[in-house]
């Protein structure tokens, strides 16, 4: 199971390669409807369609262990690819459309234009990987922020200890990008540009699942999300 779904990321398959698949990437008692949608919606947008199938399959476990208060939209970021490109995409699962394909930047801890590396640690001011769940938002020093509890022990579960939010910032845009490189960095958060952020968390505050990926062969092997799905086991 682990093993295909690598493959389909390491392989980059499309839509039309990646469809055959939702049976697979779907655990029992998901929604493969949902997973068909998003699969032809993505076809039409950047995103890899190998990790956006990873992301469903992480997604629906989550729903059927009931992490998830909003289970209509699914954000996936992509940190394989450099910072300046857009990297993060907002899905309405249940509608089949893609909401937002956005910049996003990283944590300065993880890499310069490419994020390499990854941690649970606080004070890293690296990214974490894996499947978070959205809470509620504040206004913090860089305004508007939502809250993200990781949901993976090891691996994000110190998301709420290390602040590691969503929220706007100056240096995330493609005029930074262009004239340093790269964007600029954060402290382990998910940053957006301004004027995306407020938008974006509008639409996925209050329960909806967040994919953080990245081709990690041990995050990838021991996710309890990504491999048999037990609805009662703990997160």
């Amino acid at each position: 199971m682990r093993s295909t779904l690598r493959q389909c990321c390491a392989n980059g398959l499309r839509i039309a390669c990646v469809s055959l698949l939702v049976m697979l990437v779907t655990p029992a008692g998901g929604n493969a409807a949902d997973s068909r949608k998003a699969l032809r919606a993505a076809s039409a947008s950047t995103i890899d369609a190998g990790v956006l199938a990873l992301a469903l399959r992480a997604a629906s476990c989550a729903r059927r262990k009931h992490l998830l208060d909003a289970d209509d939209t699914l954000t996936v970021i992509d940190y394989s690819r450099p910072s300046t490109e857009r990297r993060l995409w907002v899905l309405d699962l249940h509608r089949g459309e893609v909401l937002f394909e956005e910049l996003v930047a990283h944590g300065r801890g993880s890499g310069a234009n490419r994020a390499t590396r990854f941690s649970n640690d606080v004070g890293s001011h690296q990214s974490s990987l894996g499947l978070f769940v959205t809470l509620d938002e504040y206004r913090g020093r860089h305004g508007r922020s939502l809250r993200l509890r990781g949901l993976e022990p090891g691996v994000n579960d110190r998301a709420l200890d290390r602040a590691l939010v969503i929220h706007g910032a100056d240096y995330v845009s493609e005029a930074f990008g262009e004239k340093h490189g790269r964007l600029g960095r954060s402290f382990g958060c998910a940053a957006l540009s301004r004027d995306t952020a407020p938008k974006v968390i509008d639409r996925i505050r209050g329960g909806s699942a967040v994919f953080a990926y990245y081709p990690d062969p041990a995050w990838l092997a021991s996710s309890s999300f990504l491999g048999a799905c037990e609805a009662n086991a703990a997160p």
